[in-house]
């Protein structure tokens, strides 16, 4: 069973935290609430997120004061950012959205479809990061442990890699269809360079699998002498 994503909805009217919820409950991930910018690093604190929806406007810690925060921590750095504002002052107040950490502005009212279709893009590359992870442990595992993993009979390391590179080709193969998706001049710059960063990690935990593999190490060292 595949585990849901959490996504991290701030704003500090209940309303807006409503709309949000109904825009977002198609994509069937885990919606979180937090009503100010303190709740939303508290959340943090625990939880993994996917993608964060801020809201600029908030009394007490702003947007940009609870992103600088996100982004000051090691654990929460990474997490993509998507502010929300109802007010438009112009490029300075943009360029200021961007210097805090955020990868997308969108002012409201927004469209539904394009926010919902925005988080989308992010929640699947966190999806597909949870699995390339999960890949590299059981290599790491192979490795360490001589063909064991933890609770289970030993393995013989041919049948261990020939599973470990099956469940990569899948990976592989939902990462490749996802760039092409975000092969299109209206993709996010962000989420385009997540993806290529995404892509990278497969590429060297495939070329690991591949030396790991009888008789690569031959096949070295004829290509070489070649």
């Amino acid at each position: 069973m595949v585990q849901k994503a959490k996504i991290l909805l701030v704003d500090d009217r209940p309303e807006n935290l409503l709309a949000l919820e109904a825009i977002l409950s198609a994509l069937d991930q885990t919606l979180v609430r937090a009503s100010s910018g303190e709740e939303a690093l508290k959340a943090l604190l625990t939880d993994d997120f996917a993608v964060i929806l801020l809201d600029v406007q908030m009394p007490g810690m702003d947007g940009f004061e609870t992103a600088a925060h996100i982004k000051r921590r090691e654990r929460t750095r990474d997490i993509p950012i998507i502010f929300l504002t109802a007010i438009n002052h112009g490029p300075h107040h943009t360029f200021r959205g961007y210097a805090a950490g955020a990868v997308d502005y969108i002012s409201k009212p927004f469209d539904p479809w394009v926010l919902r279709a925005k988080v989308s893009v992010f929640v699947e590359l966190y999806m597909k990061n949870c699995q390339l992870r999960e890949q590299a442990a059981l290599l790491r595992l192979q490795l360490e442990g001589g063909g064991r993993t933890a609770g289970a009979e030993t393995k013989e390391p041919a049948g261990l890699l020939a599973e470990l590179s099956a469940r990569l080709a899948a990976v592989e193969e939902q990462a490749e269809a996802l760039s092409k998706q975000l092969d299109d001049e209206s993709a996010d710059a962000a989420a385009v360079a997540t993806a290529a960063h995404l892509e990278r990690k497969l590429t060297g935990l495939r070329r690991a699998l591949d030396a790991l593999e009888p008789g690569a190490g031959n096949a070295s060292s004829v290509s070489s002498q070649n």
